[in-house]
């Protein structure tokens, strides 16, 4: 089939049709934007970054995470992932301190989130169940918030006060 082809398959709807259902082509059209957004949900893909964090003990440990520094990629983050590795999480980036919201919508995995200063010393951890839709607010303000498997950070002997290094 050619391309212009293509376009004859698509004709518009007649105008007695449309006359008899008005509605049909909002609700056309809302279907075909939700299933757009639907669609780049899923498509969506992460910058991942290899950081470390330098424990109070002196100790320096690997994690690697996926960036999600946009609306989008906030909004998204773990949502619908079946697992997750130790020493592997989400990195949420924001723009400015502020008093940070998680909640675990359609989170199928159990984690932990540490709320990070913007100088990336982990301020606080708590744990998260999943499918939780009550939201978690950091104590203080915070810029960054790292999501990793549930009681990572303790079986890796991370704790409030250590530091992630964070260069951007």
């Amino acid at each position: 089939m050619t391309f212009s082809g293509l376009f004859r398959r698509f004709q518009a709807v007649p105008a007695v049709h449309r006359r008899k259902h008005p509605g049909i082509g909002f609700v056309c059209g809302l279907c075909f934007v939700l299933a757009g957004v639907n669609c780049m949900a899923r498509g969506l893909t992460f910058e991942t970054r290899e950081l470390t964090i330098e424990t109070a003990q002196g100790g320096v440990l690997p994690i690697s995470v996926e960036i999600a520094r946009t609306d989008q990629e906030r909004s998204q983050g773990l949502m619908n992932r079946k697992s997750l590795a130790d020493g592997k999480g989400m990195l949420f980036i924001f723009e400015k301190d502020q008093i940070l919201s998680f909640w675990m919508k359609n989170t199928l995995i159990p984690l932990s989130i540490a709320f990070i200063s913007a100088e990336g010393k982990i301020l606080e951890i708590h744990d998260m169940e999943p499918g939780d839709m009550n939201p978690l607010h950091s104590g203080r303000s915070a810029r960054y918030a790292l999501e990793t498997p549930r009681s990572w950070f303790s079986r890796a002997g991370v704790a409030v006060g250590d530091i992630l290094l964070v260069a951007w």
